[in-house]
C-alpha cells in the first residue's frame, strides 16, 4: 500500500508559478513511476507529467517547457514546477504512483488560474 498527500495548490494569477508537491508513504521501495495527472470541470483525467526511479521524464507535449517534474527520493517526494501558468491550466491536480501494475492516488488538490 502506498498512501500519497499533495500540497502547494491554490489560486495564482496568469503566468505566475506554482510548485505541487506530493509526498510518498507506506510501501515506497516498490514503486516504480510517479506522476501528476489532472481534471478540469467537463472533461477527462489526463496525463500531466510522469517520472521514473531512474529519473526518466515524460510530459504531456502540450505542457512541456512550462511544467518540471522532479524527484527526491531521499525525501520519498515529487514535485511538479508550473511556470507562466494559463487560466486553461486550471484543475485538480492528483499525485499518481505505480507500483506492480497497481496504481494509488493521492486525494488531488485544486489549482485555480485567473485571466
Amino acid at each position: 500500500q502506498v498512501q500519497l498527500v499533495e500540497s502547494g495548490g491554490g489560486l495564482v494569477q496568469a503566468g505566475g508559478s506554482l510548485r505541487l508537491s506530493c509526498a510518498a508513504s507506506g510501501s515506497i521501495f516498490e514503486i516504480n513511476a510517479m506522476g501528476w495527472y489532472r481534471q478540469a470541470p467537463g472533461k477527462q483525467r489526463e496525463l500531466v507529467a510522469s517520472i521514473t526511479s531512474g529519473g526518466s521524464t515524460n510530459y504531456a507535449s502540450s505542457l512541456k517547457g512550462r511544467f518540471t517534474i522532479s524527484r527526491d527520493n531521499a525525501k520519498n517526494t515529487v514535485y511538479l514546477q508550473m511556470n507562466n501558468l494559463k487560466p486553461e491550466d486550471t484543475a485538480v491536480y492528483y499525485c499518481n504512483a505505480e507500483v506492480k501494475m497497481s496504481y494509488y492516488w493521492g486525494q488531488g488538490i485544486q489549482v485555480t488560474v485567473s485571466s
